[in-house]
């Protein structure tokens, strides 16, 4: 499928693997110039000699949590054609806190890189888009709507406020043509879900989920490049769930029993 992106240069944030990567791959496949970026820099550039067979790609080495390093991003990112067309907030953790309660380096960690590195990239990437319009996906996670207990309830709460600031900026971009849309994964295999559970706690989790798999990450990718795209003009300020049904029913899997 065209989706409109030959000759575009869009942005994929924390792209050295997992959703990240595999949405870079898709805006590739769909003809257009990729920009990464991730901490790690031996991950970025393995990311961008893996990818460079599907177009052209620039990675970058920086950490998001930064408003300066978001705003070196978008500049080099624009330096290619002049603007930028799509960017996808992908910087996030779900880092356990050590004891009963949240040490203040904890949660100030989880808090920048879930929340404040998606507000450091809307506001980087506006400069660039507000003459010619684009579109903005940020990553947020089913954790928003279905809470995570126990040791890990902040990284829902900031999804959740990923969430509100997508809505409350899209209102305030939409008078540049800059459409703004958060997309909820569900549990995906990507490197980090996989080395947090085992298989016995995997298995517990798909018992309520429709389809009754894990996603991979180009299920989270395609849609997030739609949305990106002219196809989905008339899209903005919505949170697309990607979960494979996940907690919408009781009981999903008595549907794989019976049907056996």
């Amino acid at each position: 499928m065209d989706l409109g992106f030959k000759g575009k240069v869009a942005v994929v944030t924390g792209a050295s693997k997992g959703i990240g990567y595999a949405v870079a791959k898709e805006f590739l496949k769909e003809g257009a110039t990729v920009v990464i970026s991730a901490r790690n820099e031996d991950g970025v550039k393995k990311a961008v000699e893996e990818l460079s067979e599907f177009g052209k790609i620039f990675g970058y080495a920086l950490d998001g949590n930064s408003q300066e390093n978001m705003n070196i991003l978008a500049e080099k990112a624009a330096s290619i054609t002049g603007s930028i067309d799509a960017w996808v907030n992908n910087i996030g953790t779900n880092k356990k806190r050590s004891g009963k309660f949240y040490t203040e380096d904890e949660l100030d960690y989880i808090i920048s890189t879930c929340y404040k590195s998606c507000v450091y990239g809307c506001q980087a990437v506006f400069p660039y888009m507000k003459e010619n319009g684009g579109a903005i996906v940020n990553i947020s996670s089913l954790a928003s709507h279905a809470a995570t207990a126990i040791r890990s309830n902040i990284y829902a709460s900031m999804k959740a406020a990923v969430n509100g600031y997508t809505r409350t900026v899209a209102s305030e971009y939409a008078p540049y043509n800059i459409r703004v849309n958060a997309v909820l994964p569900g549990y995906t295999e990507t490197p980090l879900l996989m080395g947090g559970f085992s298989q016995n706690q995997l298995n517990e989790l798909l018992r309520n989920n429709i389809l009754g798999r894990l996603a991979q990450p180009e299920e989270i990718a395609k849609p997030v490049v739609f949305l990106s795209s002219p196809g989905a003009s008339y899209i903005t300020a919505s949170e697309i769930e990607v979960t494979g049904g996940h907690v919408k029913v009781l009981n999903a899997w008595e549907s794989f029993v019976q049907n056996k």
